[in-house]
């Protein structure tokens, strides 16, 4: 299986053309796409059949074993706290505390609590019935609303687990989930401000034409209390951030208390955050209750194929060594975290899809870490960081989120573009300007 690095830069940049032909313009799910990629790059390098097969196999089987039961359980809380109400609760208590002048941090501030567990599409679904009206209750154009929540939603769902990206990223690159969960969550919220500027600079340009009307409070209000709205989301966070700091810090020497903070595994955390999104609905009933984990099973298997198709192709790209011979060709040391970020900005810009572009690129910067100087516990960190701000941007009209947005705020292509489009471009620059800061302090 011996190649010239050129011959197998052409295969790469052929296996990912072909990612991106058939997900844009043949609407081939991204599953089949990833996975006809790997055949292509293992016929390519002559590897024979039943060594590409088992390879494949091994791939798809192994990131599936780090990153599953994360995926079925972060899906599982978000499914179900849209269906008890506590989102909506979450975004009364907010616009309560902000007031209505500032109803866009508040849908802002809403839609990136909501968007920790929940994916970015799912969120602005469940809010935007609340958004329409509180932007016209607070005569705010809906436009910057829209916006506002939106990239509140997309800039915690590009950064942090158990959003399948970074979540996939992690396992392939093989950084700590849990480390990842809290910094990338930080980094996310200067991404979300920088999103609400730009729809509050850029949405007044675009009024509504509709009238104001007035909306009862009472109908933001039902469902749970708000500290068990909030609790669901809040304490597995802590239980993560807090085993972080303690393995991290003079305490990790405390074996026993190590041991005891074992919760803040992000499985049994998110398990924790579980038992807790339940207690925010009496009586349940046995067919509500299967039928919303049958629910969150289904939606979580879609993505698992993903990533675990994802998990195929980097182990077919592994076995050709394609590292040692970037390392061979290429001083990739003087591009270090700007590497993986303007790798997935392309394949992002290209395709669409934010997890597609986060985990290919993850695939193809996976036997490179060493060479750009990435190849450490932190290293590692912060190139999955660095591609979650890259999977930011840009998001245009080939994204599904793009037309989620579109669609349930009624906004016109133009605005999609001037306002929503282009604060995509801020907040990653803005991110990772911040993961680039932060590398010279970890």
């Amino acid at each position: 299986m011996t190649a010239s690095f050129l011959y197998l830069l052409i295969c790469l940049i052929a296996a990912i053309a072909l990612i991106v032909l058939l997900t844009t313009k043949y609407k081939v799910p991204a599953f089949f796409a990833l996975i006809l990629s790997a055949f292509l790059v293992g016929l390519s390098v002559q590897m024979p059949i039943g060594l590409m097969i088992v390879t494949i196999k091994d791939g798809f089987g192994n990131i599936l074993k780090l990153l599953g039961l994360v995926i079925v359980l972060g899906t599982t809380l978000g499914v179900l706290l849209e269906y008890t109400g506590s989102t909506a609760v979450m975004a009364g208590y907010i616009l309560k505390r902000t007031g209505e002048k500032h109803a866009a941090w508040a849908m802002s501030i809403t839609g990136f609590i909501v968007g920790l567990p929940i994916f970015c599409d799912s969120g602005f679904i469940v809010l935007s019935g609340l958004n329409k009206s509180l932007a016209r209750r607070a005569g705010i154009p809906l436009t910057m609303m829209s916006v506002s929540l939106a990239t509140g939603l997309y800039a915690v769902h590009c950064m942090a687990p158990p959003h399948p990206g970074s979540t996939a990223a992690a396992g392939i690159i093989g950084a700590d989930i849990g480390k990842l969960m809290v910094y990338g969550a930080i980094i996310g919220i200067p991404g979300m401000i920088v999103g609400n500027l730009w729809a509050k600079y850029a949405g007044r340009k675009y009024p509504d034409d509709k009238p104001v009307i007035e909306v009862n409070p009472a109908v933001m209000l039902q469902g749970p209390s708000v500290i068990k709205a909030f609790l669901p989301i809040i304490v597995p966070l802590l239980l993560i951030a807090l085993k972080s700091f303690i393995t991290l810090g003079v305490l990790s020497h405390a074996k026993w208390l190590v041991q005891l903070l074992s919760v803040g595994d992000p499985v049994t955390a998110l398990m924790v955050g579980i038992l807790l999104a339940f207690n925010c609905k009496r009586n349940w009933t046995k067919t509500e209750l299967g039928t919303l984990l049958q629910d969150s099973v289904d939606k979580a298997g879609g993505i698992l194929i993903i990533i675990g198709a994802g998990g195929a192709f980097g182990a077919i790209l592994a076995a050709t060594k394609i590292g040692v011979h970037f390392s061979e060709f290429l001083n990739l040391g003087y591009l270090g975290l700007f590497f993986p970020f303007l790798l997935t900005f392309v394949l992002k810009t290209a395709q669409g899809s934010s997890t597609v572009a986060i985990i290919t690129a993850a695939t193809i910067v996976q036997p490179l870490l060493a060479n750009l100087g990435l190849d450490s516990e932190n290293g590692r960190l912060l190139c999955v960081l660095a591609m979650g701000a890259g999977s930011m941007m840009i998001s245009h009209a080939n994204d599904a989120y793009f037309w989620v947005i579109a669609k349930f705020s009624g906004l016109e292509m133009k605005a999609m573009l001037r306002v929503y489009a282009i604060a995509t471009i801020f907040m990653g620059l803005t991110s990772i300007t911040l993961v680039y800061i932060l590398s010279k302090f970890i």
